[in-house]
């Protein structure tokens, strides 16, 4: 008799398992994020300051973590347990630390990856609007490249409702700015609980003539064999030509999820023993006329199988910048903030453009649709 019962309460329990996932894949699959390959993007808090050619200008890129990822947490993805952030309180009191550390700097331009504004994650604090209200000489852009009804992941304390982005500022007009699609996993139905990986663009009127074109992007992480970031990788080098063939600046940056390091073989077998699965190397033959700037002594990244210990956590650096021909590098700095309150460390670029072309930009229209400061 009690075997009788067993059986039939294991045979329900496997039926209303069943009748969830498969509620929870339809109810995904209705409401999937599906991007347009090229799509306009709002651009709000207009300014009117035109760029000039001889100005020395900086950009930061930082990853900011979701203000979730700080030195006291582990990642499931990387190895660890965690999901969330520790509480609302400390994911609110790592957005007051990043913000004010922005602040600071004062830089051009900002590009931010991982910047929340409706997750579960980070209890739902719209950390886009917070950084917008803190910086308001910027302009501000943002396109979504996570946006998930509920991730089932890790079972007991699922990631749950993500709402997440990339966010680029700068001090200076704007005159476009379009979300491009990155080549994403296209397999059924894991793909309606992935990121869709994207390239937020930022089209910038220079006094000669040309545009600053700043190509903000955070590429695959923990895909088996990298081959999605391979296939992202060779739609930046397509990019990057097609601008660089308009005589345009080209600004690329932000979470390159590869190694940038002078010596990446000969790094990658000191550590092999350590090296974690998803860091990949960069072709060595990618977009040869371009150049890299990064701090390689200040390391930008950490793992998260565990919380941060200086003493055995692995670290190097994995966000930077690769800038065309035509813009000279000055200086890179990495922020060593010892991974208080993300998982990286953001990175400073300063730089001028080389001024070759006739003035022909007197003011700058808004776009229809565009706020002005």
């Amino acid at each position: 008799m009690a075997v009788k019962f067993l059986f039939r309460a294991a045979v329900a329990l496997l039926i209303i398992t069943l009748i969830l996932t498969g509620g929870l894949i339809l109810y995904l699959t209705i409401t999937e994020f599906r991007p347009e390959e090229a799509m306009p993007v709002q651009i709000l808090h207009q300014q009117n300051r035109l760029l000039g050619a001889a100005d020395e200008l900086t950009i930061t890129t930082f990853n900011m973590g979701y203000a979730a990822l700080d030195r006291d947490v582990d990642f499931f993805m990387d190895g660890g347990i965690m999901s969330r952030g520790l509480s609302k309180e400390r994911v609110e009191q790592n957005l007051a630390k990043a913000i004010e550390f922005l602040q600071s700097l004062e830089s051009d331009f900002y590009l931010l990856q991982e910047v929340d504004e409706d997750s579960t994650r980070s209890f739902r604090i719209n950390q886009r609007e917070r950084i917008a209200r803190a910086l308001p000489g910027y302009v501000t852009s943002y396109a979504l490249n996570y946006q998930v009804g509920w991730v089932p992941v890790p079972v007991f304390q699922p990631m749950g409702r993500v709402v997440s982005g990339l966010q680029t500022l700068s001090r200076y007009a704007v005159h476009e700015a379009t979300r491009f699609s990155l080549p994403s996993t296209s397999s059924w139905p894991v793909r309606v609980a992935h990121l869709k990986r994207c390239l937020l663009e930022s089209r910038v009127p220079v006094d000669n003539g040309k545009e600053l074109v700043i190509a903000h992007v955070h590429l695959e992480a923990f895909d088996e064999g990298g081959h999605l970031r391979s296939a992202q990788l060779a739609f930046l080098e397509e990019y990057a030509r097609r601008e660089a063939a308009k005589g345009n600046y080209l600004i690329i940056g932000g979470d390159w999820n590869h190694l940038l390091a002078t010596n990446p073989r000969e790094m990658q077998a000191r550590f092999s023993a350590s090296w974690p699965s998803w860091l990949q190397l960069l072709p060595d033959d990618l977009l040869s006329e371009f150049v890299w700037a990064y701090d390689e002594q200040v390391h930008s990244v950490r793992t998260l199988e565990a919380p941060y210990d200086p003493l055995r956590t692995f670290t190097c650096t994995i966000d930077g910048f690769l800038v065309s021909p035509n813009v000279e590098i000055i200086e890179v700095r990495g922020h060593d903030l010892g991974f208080e309150f993300s998982d990286h460390n953001p990175v400073t670029l300063r730089f001028r453009l080389a001024n070759d072309a006739p003035l022909v930009h007197d003011e700058i229209e808004l776009e229809e649709g565009q706020e002005p400061a």
